[in-house]
């Protein structure tokens, strides 16, 4: 997590005001052909997403293009994008990356991003700063411009979480007149109590429901001992964007890719229209092999889940 905290190292004070030839010797069969030489429908693939976080190492090394290449190969659709700094996204101008995706075959719905701010100006360069973030989020090809951590010494009482979901709701607003949703995304800490009152709870029910929707990471939420299933019902249609990692059993509780650990994917999948989820995006925030290996797994198993539509 250092990394993303290093790249999200202004979030808190920005809340706070300061801011994708057979074998053998077959010919092989053109698209929509049949072994028998009859047209057949062209297999349908279904369209999976994947937050970049998890190749940032990658990118850093490689740069963004080849590692974008890669993703492409191995099939997924949807990026989710992070490193938002200098109005560039990983180093690249909204436009520009918007083309290389497109060129790909890829787009990119969802951006975590970082508004950056001084500490002067006060509330209104905060709100200005913002429309300008929701601009760049738009060039991109966003739906989406989601809010992805707190720091620590931002989530310490209710009261910086009151504080927070003031400010996500005017972040909220100002969004929504730029043409883009706000959304909220989540880890583990959330879900602890303060004085009996749980903060992703007072989160749900003190944040504008049209204003703020939630990106809710299964593999967190999980971790912290609670339910999805059970948090779609309590807000139905507000959980637009899912994290979709899993989780090695034992007491480590380490990420695991999809389908090879214990988190019950098709419960949850089956209760995909309740949370009014539109978009999935596998993420593995670290992993014990190569982080190609692991989203190729990943893909292949969501692909071949029949939970997945």
């Amino acid at each position: 997590m250092d990394n993303r905290r290093k790249f999200l190292k202004t979030a808190g004070a920005f809340a706070a005001g300061s801011l994708i030839l057979p074998y053998g010797c077959t010919p092989k069969k053109q698209e929509g052909e049949s072994a028998a030489g009859m047209e057949t429908a062209p297999e349908t693939k279904k369209e999976i997403g994947l937050q970049l976080y998890t190749l940032r190492n990658e990118i850093e090394a490689q740069g963004l293009q080849p590692v974008l290449q890669q993703v492409a190969e191995i099939g997924y659709a949807w990026m989710e994008g992070f490193g938002y700094e200098g109005r560039k996204f990983l180093g690249t101008a909204p436009a520009d990356l918007k083309s290389m995706l497109s060129d790909l075959g890829m787009r990119m719905p969802s951006v975590h991003s970082v508004t950056e701010v001084s500490s002067e100006g006060g509330k209104d360069a905060i709100v200005d700063q913002m429309k300008i973030t929701a601009e760049d989020a738009l060039a991109v090809g966003a739906e989406y411009l989601v809010w992805a951590f707190l720091t620590e010494e931002d989530r310490e009482s209710l009261d910086d979480y009151k504080r927070h979901i003031e400010t996500w709701n005017q972040f909220g607003q100002v969004c929504k007149e730029a043409g883009i949703q706000f959304a909220y995304h989540n880890h583990d800490f959330e879900f602890m109590t303060f004085d009996g009152v749980r903060a992703y709870d007072m989160i749900m029910e003190e944040t504008d429901p049209d204003l703020v929707k939630f990106e809710l990471d299964l593999y967190w939420i999980t971790k912290a001992g609670f339910d999805p299933v059970e948090y779609f019902n309590k807000a139905p249609g507000r959980f637009h964007l899912w994290h979709v990692k899993d989780m090695e059993p034992g007491d480590e509780k380490f990420f695991a890719e999809v389908g090879q650990g214990t988190i019950d994917f098709k419960r949850i999948f089956d209760a995909k229209d309740v949370s009014g989820m539109k978009y999935f995006f596998v993420e593995q925030d670290q992993s014990r092999r190569s982080p190609f290996e692991s989203i190729r797994m990943s893909y292949n198993h969501l692909q071949e889940a029949a939970f997945v539509s």
